[in-house]
């Protein structure tokens, strides 16, 4: 096993001004010794894992890092700058620099070693030797652990995983009770924590040493469980049960986090927990005091998309609580409505006029296998609203939203509520849930909240307000609706057109896009002629931006990097499938050129959509559903035409760029043309 960081991965004085010209610094070491396979492949990977978190840190340190394909073992390379650059800590520019690769699949012991790092730089006296260092094979040698002296004991002793740590009483901090000094309280608070990050490399051991120390410094015994990229073990349950408060710093959703319920919680990202862990343990011991059971629901954003905090504005939890039932819906939507498709592509539009299949299956004839695609299709499309309302509830208030957000959906559609009322439902679910989770309750009931008062509560008030309220209402507007689309003509269904196109290519995958798909396949569920053609141009321009980046890597290789063309290869199956994330890459390195040029194509192949009248019973497939579409020639015709015009955009707008950046001069270290550096997202 090579070594993790050696002399050559050493940068005592780095000059770099900028975060991106220290990480290609450092990385054009790792590459020199092979590795790092692809310079730039690499480099991107960096910036969209700092474009989801800056990754600086009080105390002057910047920890770039990433997991990457293009990285054969893990490697570490350090940087020392004496002007400093800004990673986007509060307080100030980074002077020690550390570039963290780790393959895809990176080695335990590896990643073992990193974690540990993670751990010794929230340590002065660590980072202290690092900025006396006086020889690039001295610092080496220091990370790496080889002179005991020049890392403190207490930080090498470090356990790998927190939670096989002893829990820690303040009065254990100290050599042993002065005469002065009072007894340590026969049983101190206890809080159990959990930290976690994306990567899990670096910030995840990071707070679990941060909220450690502070929990010796406060005077509390705090056990740290580690959910990071080198595995972790699960707290001892009678840790947990005897534990007073918990503590949650994490930016992925903690596994088995049921384990907690009923305690006062503290739910907040990662980085709070490396940079203010003393205030989060006052607030745990706060809760405790006024017999919180549970964080606040709008400090516990959504669990499937959880890039915020506490501080989110109501607008972004309301979008993470409608993406998160939508991410659990469309697996409902691929399964039901593909199995939909291919009945009618077997068996003729008339097939959902045949008998149950549990009453008359013949096994020779098509009809009959026809019949049996449509009719499960048509179960697991049945559960489309249900589970929209149900994780709807869940994402503003977790497990105990389940029940009466999946009740609500039900109720949606008894009424003729449809998506609609299924929106609605879940966010009626969600929020009934939340006032009654902030209700105190005697600490004898707490066991018993989420699992029976809860779901019975919640549950009677969601189907009272569902029935009698708001369902009959939302029934009627969604009938408006209905009956708006299959009265769409013109003008009209030309401007729908314009505005999907837009939205299905404006953040390629992302809520605008969700937004505007799921509002075309809930018009599947009451299908009419409007509402195909909605469902059509969707998916038509969804399918626009990677087959117009795939066609640009083609006619203008040149334009795009090595790692871009080889993208631009997959681009073809994925944009001919429907998978407009295909474009994220080349939007990721130039933002400002691709997301304009793919939402004027996307407009284009909406609006031609609707204007040919062309419609889609398939929620998805791509031009593999090609035998279901209205009109089908036509369709590939409005797909082909904003492909074409964001090639043309996108190949414009780079060779622009190309005209206008100054050419190096001439000698043997110019790079060749076909490698330039894309733009860092």
């Amino acid at each position: 096993m090579s070594e993790l960081i050696t002399a050559e991965l050493v940068d005592l004085d780095l000059t770099a001004e900028s975060k991106e010209a220290a990480a290609r610094s450092l990385a054009e070491r790792m590459a020199g010794l092979g590795r790092v396979t692809d310079l730039e492949g690499f480099l991107a990977d960096v910036a969209a894992r700092e474009a989801q978190m800056p990754t600086g840190l009080d105390g002057g340190i910047g920890i770039p890092h990433c997991r990457s394909a293009h990285v054969t073992e893990p490697t570490l390379a350090f940087g020392r700058s004496a002007a400093g650059i800004d990673f986007g800590a509060a307080d100030g520019p980074a002077d020690l620099i550390f570039l963290i690769a780790a393959p895809a699949g990176g080695d335990a012991d590896h990643l073992s070693i990193l974690s540990t790092l993670a751990r010794h730089l929230m340590d002065e006296e660590f980072t202290g030797a690092l900025r006396a260092a006086d020889a690039p094979a001295a610092a080496a040698a220091l990370i790496r652990g080889d002179e005991p002296d020049a890392v403190p004991e207490e930080a090498t002793a470090a356990p790998e995983t927190a939670s096989e740590a002893a829990p820690v009483p303040a009065a254990a901090a100290e050599a042993g009770p002065g005469p002065e000094e009072t007894s340590p309280p026969a049983t101190p608070f206890r809080i159990v924590a959990v930290t976690s990050c994306p990567t899990g490399i670096a910030h995840t051991y990071m707070a679990a040493e941060a909220l450690a120390k502070a929990g010796k410094e406060a005077g509390v015994e705090l056990v740290v469980e580690t959910q990071g990229s080198a595995g972790f073990k699960r707290l001892d349950p009678e840790t947990v049960a005897a534990a007073d408060g918990v503590i949650f710093a994490h930016d992925v959703e903690v596994r088995d986090k049921d384990r907690f319920a009923g305690k006062p919680t503290v739910d907040v990202g990662v980085k709070a927990g490396v940079n203010r862990p003393a205030e989060l343990i006052a607030e745990v011991r706060e809760k405790a005091a006024r017999g919180e059971t549970a964080a606040p629901a709008a400090a516990a954003p959504a669990p499937m998309d959880r890039n915020g905090e506490a501080g989110d504005g109501f607008g972004t939890r309301l979008r993470k609580w409608l993406m998160t039932g939508v991410s659990y819906m469309v697996p409902f939507v691929a399964a039901g409505g593909l199995l939909i498709a291919l009945a009618f592509a077997i068996g003729g539009y008339g097939i959902n006029k045949a008998p149950s299949v549990a009453e008359h299956f013949v096994w020779t004839e098509s009809a009959s296998w026809a019949a049996l695609l449509f009719q499960v299709g048509n179960v697991a499309f049945g559960f489309l609203v249900p589970v929209l309302a149900g994780f709807i509830a869940y994402g503003m208030a977790d497990r105990p939203g389940l029940v009466p957000g999946f009740v609500g959906g039900a109720i949606a559609l008894t009424v003729n509520a449809g998506f609609l009322g299924g929106l609605i439902a879940g966010l009626i679910a969600g929020a009934v849930v939340m006032a009654v989770q902030r209700v105190e309750v005697p600490p004898a009931l707490r066991g018993i909240m989420p699992v029976v008062v809860i779901p019975l509560i919640s549950s009677a008030v969601v189907g009272f307000l569902m029935f009698l309220v708001v369902g009959k209402p939302i029934a009627a507007l969604q009938k408006a609706l209905t009956d708006w689309l299959s009265g769409l003509s013109g003008a009209n269904a030309v401007i729908l057109g314009v505005i999907l196109g837009l939205m299905m290519t404006f953040d390629l995958g992302g809520p605008l896009n969700k937004v505007a798909y799921a509002f075309a396949v809930g018009g599947l569920a009451n299908p009419n002629d409007g509402s195909l053609k909605v469902m059509a141009a969707a998916m038509a321009a969804g399918m626009v931006p990677p087959l117009a980046m795939a066609l640009a890597t083609t006619v203008r290789g040149r334009l795009f990097t090595r790692t871009e063309r080889e993208n631009g290869k997959a681009a073809w199956v994925l944009g001919a499938s429907f998978i407009t994330e295909g474009a994220i890459p080349f939007a990721a390195a130039d933002p400002l050129r691709v997301i304009p040029s793919a939402m004027a194509g996307g407009a284009v192949t909406g609006a031609l959509s609707m204007a040919f009248g062309c419609t889609l019973r398939a929620p998805h497939g791509g031009v593999f559903v090609a035998p279901l579409i209205g009109r089908p020639l036509l369709y590939l015709v409005a797909v082909a035409a904003g492909t074409a015009v964001t090639t043309a955009l996108v190949v414009l707008l780079k060779g622009l760029r190309r005209t206008d950046t100054p050419k190096p001069a001439a000698g043997p270290a110019t790079p060749a043309p076909a490698e330039s550096t894309p733009v860092a997202a």
